[in-house]
């Protein structure tokens, strides 16, 4: 455990954040998750449970898991779940506006020498810093799922960032079993989302275009990657919602024509097609189902 941070908030219990939660548990944080929605704080506080009661306990991490879990708190309030936190770590929907509102309520409740970072798979910091004073304590610090098998984590600056902050958030990466992944100048996408963007930017052209069925896509990836999972299964692992925000915030940047999603993708989401956690998105996820080696829920198959 690094001894700069030892006190971790994370903001937001969706997708991403219920994993990072289990993974900073697992590494011997103090730990306080808060998230405005009940259900979405129930099923973290399950998933966080079952990581560090039957998954990964790192060896250097001594003591029962119920001193573990008794280490971490839940909240319904973000100024409690900040008020003692060395890291703040938001993980909220890929809106800007949103990003900023929840940054500035961290700026207001957090202390002093509190790091603030955000989750986001594509807006820079830079983007988000004015909504805080502490503009020199700001990071990108991006996850990617399954952290446990993609333990690479994004870190970038914001245009006031210190060379004390970067450097206390790569420290912190790697105490948690994760490899820095160091952006040296700001750019959109960081750097392996980056490579991955391009991926899905063309699956969902190929698929939307017509031009083969999605699940071709996704067979030839994962014989071409060795991979289990393919583009279109881990998009509906993410969300389709959060993948189109996502996309739309390149599209918003670039401002050209081919960086935006297809319509057919803002159809599957008007319709509720979002992926796993509606039960539908381009794979059917609805009951009976199965987990399989790589953390994810695949539709199992009917006798």
């Amino acid at each position: 455990m690094s001894e700069k941070i030892k006190r971790v908030a994370m903001i937001g219990a969706g997708f991403m954040g219920k994993q990072i939660s289990a993974w900073v548990a697992t590494h011997g944080y103090a730990l306080r998750i808060y998230d405005n929605s009940p259900e979405a704080l129930e099923k973290t506080e399950e998933f966080v449970t079952q990581t560090v009661e039957f998954y990964f306990m790192p060896e250097e991490v001594q003591g029962d898991p119920k001193e573990v879990l008794a280490n971490i708190t839940y909240h319904d309030k973000l100024s409690e779940a900040v008020a003692d936190a060395d890291l703040v770590i938001e993980a909220v929907p890929e809106i800007l506006e949103l990003k900023k509102e929840v940054f500035a309520q961290i700026d207001k409740a957090a202390p002093s020498h509190a790091i603030i970072a955000t989750n986001s798979s594509s807006i820079p910091v830079s983007k988000i810093e004015d909504a805080v004073k502490r503009k020199d304590k700001v990071l990108n610090i991006h996850f990617y799922a399954p952290i446990y098998q993609r333990y690479m984590v994004d870190i970038m600056r914001g245009t006031e960032t210190s060379d004390e902050t970067f450097e206390k958030g790569g420290e912190w990466i790697e105490s948690i079993d994760c490899v820095p992944l160091k952006v040296m100048k700001e750019c959109l996408g960081f750097v392996f989302n980056r490579v991955w963007r391009a991926v899905k930017k063309e699956c969902l052209k190929i698929w939307a275009g017509g031009y083969a069925d999605f699940k071709d896509v996704d067979r030839g990836w994962r014989i071409f990657s060795g991979m289990n999972t393919g583009p279109f299964a881990l998009m509906d692992a993410v969300g389709l919602d959060v993948v189109y925000d996502i996309e739309m915030s390149y599209y918003n940047e670039s401002g050209n024509p081919d960086d935006k999603p297809p319509q057919a993708l803002k159809d599957m989401i008007d319709r509720g097609e979002l992926g796993m956690k509606s039960g539908k998105g381009f794979y059917d996820w609805t009951p009976p189902l199965e987990f399989t080696s790589e953390g994810f829920i695949k539709p199992k198959k009917k006798k």
